[in-house]
């Protein structure tokens, strides 16, 4: 179906008496609940005061039931009383806190935000997906490299997998001549994230053949999105970046530099070779079950869905084999808080694109 093109949701927050604002955004996706509380530090960034983040599973056996689970409620309104609770504390706090795609498709969508609200005091907005891609780059924006012109942007969640196609600006262009944005070429919302994707192969999904077919039903979703923009084509000639922003490529980053346990501070904004990305993906496939759950990067917590992520991650790099990644421990709530505080738009998007 056609999404519109996405559109900034920034605005000047009212000013606040004595202390600089606090500003909360909160990210509930099909399989994370996440909250970041911050102030703005001018042209330095955010200054995070307060965080949480759970692996909550909304969107489990979404794709079989078409509705949210009770045990999936469940866990999730224990995780949004915890962030009500923080925001409660941080008041007066200019906040937003929004939903993606495990809501946006449940057939008991309405009834759970309605319950949420009841239950935690908290009133959920529902994003499109091009919104959701729109506040994807807007929060990881500083991490593009201003000297390679063009960009291929991915966040792969639970749900869903978002691909952005960029243009940045020139080097030196100015925000008075209009030139100073990057330009979101295209985009696409793919139904393929690390919950459903598991879930619809089942056990099959941790055999050799099984990740075959993982990968290559999602590589067929990219083939029409590569073929509208020319992006293979782009990466062929060279000056084509690469950023990633998700919990699989974060952890397969941890795994690649042997991190003890997952470091945030070690791994938002690093560069790992395709190479080492392709390699770091096989040695975590060709683990066992027990040697994810030990992994410390990994745990329990993710043992039995970052193997669809792996998947997701191989079918991209193999229709855009660019020579480096960089990684992204951030996104939509980066991109919410710079909104709420009034940042000027630093993304224009021209045109709708297609959902699959």
């Amino acid at each position: 179906m056609k999404d519109q093109a996405p559109a900034w949701r920034g605005a000047a927050a009212p000013a606040l008496q004595g202390a600089a604002p606090v500003y909360g955004a909160l990210d509930l996706g099909t399989n994370n609940c996440r909250l970041l509380v911050a102030r703005g530090r001018g042209s330095a960034g955010l200054h995070v005061i307060d965080a949480f983040s759970r692996i909550v599973r909304l969107g489990e056996g979404l794709g079989l039931t078409g509705g949210l689970s009770a045990p999936a409620i469940e866990r999730t309104i224990a995780a949004l009383k915890i962030c009500a609770a923080k925001l409660r504390k941080h008041q007066p706090c200019i906040a937003r806190v929004v939903a993606t795609e495990a809501c946006r498709r449940a057939n008991n969508g309405e009834a759970f935000l309605d319950q949420v609200t009841r239950e935690t005091g908290l009133t959920i907005e529902v994003i499109g997906p091009g919104e959701e891609a729109l506040l994807a780059v807007a929060g990881c924006s500083a991490l593009l490299d201003p000297a390679r012109r063009q960009a291929i942007m991915f966040d792969i969640g639970g749900g869903s997998t978002e691909l952005m196609w960029l243009e940045l600006p020139a080097l030196g262009a100015s925000a008075a001549d209009g030139g100073a944005s990057i330009v979101l070429k295209a985009w696409m919302s793919v139904p393929a994230g690390v919950v459903n994707l598991s879930e619809r192969f089942g056990a099959a999904a941790v055999t050799a053949a099984g990740y075959g077919a993982m990968r290559d039903s999602v590589a067929s979703l990219l083939a029409g999105f590569d073929a509208s923009h020319g992006i293979a084509a782009a990466v062929a000639a060279g000056g084509v970046q690469m950023l990633g922003s998700s919990g699989t490529v974060t952890t397969l980053a941890g795994i690649h530099l042997g991190l003890p346990r997952y470091d945030r501070s070690r791994v938002d904004g690093v560069t790992v070779t395709y190479r080492d990305m392709c390699a770091v993906s096989r040695r975590i496939v060709e683990m066992d079950v027990a040697g994810r759950l030990a992994h410390p990067c990994i745990g329990r917590s993710r043992a039995d869905l970052v193997v669809a992520g792996c998947a997701i991650l191989d079918a991209i790099l193999q229709a855009w084999p660019v020579d480096q990644v960089r990684i992204a421990d951030r996104g939509v709530r980066e991109g919410i808080l710079l909104g709420l505080m009034g940042v000027p738009a630093p993304i224009h998007s021209p045109a709708p694109t297609t959902r699959q």
